[in-house]
């Protein structure tokens, strides 16, 4: 499996190639879908996915950080008020 990160990875067969967490079928979109609706990383282990180390939770957040980083945003035809 192509390895992203130490706890990121991604395999065309596992989630239609949508990162995940290494050694997992745990989808990062998920855990970032958590963390955005205020679910703190001690929530997520204790009341979603009890397998995960805080580690792993934090590299979701590295690894969203990273795309947004490298993403470019070219504003076309912006109306102003």
């Amino acid at each position: 499996m192509p390895t992203i990160d130490a706890h990121i990875e991604a395999h065309p067969n596992v989630h239609h190639g949508k990162p995940v967490i290494a050694g997992t079928r745990v989808p990062v979109h998920m855990v970032l879908g958590l963390l955005g609706e205020g679910v703190s990383v001690e929530e997520i282990r204790r009341d979603y996915y009890d397998h995960l180390t805080r580690d792993q939770i934090l590299a979701c957040i590295r690894y969203a950080t990273s795309i947004v980083e490298e993403e470019e945003v070219y504003a076309v035809g912006e109306e102003h008020d």
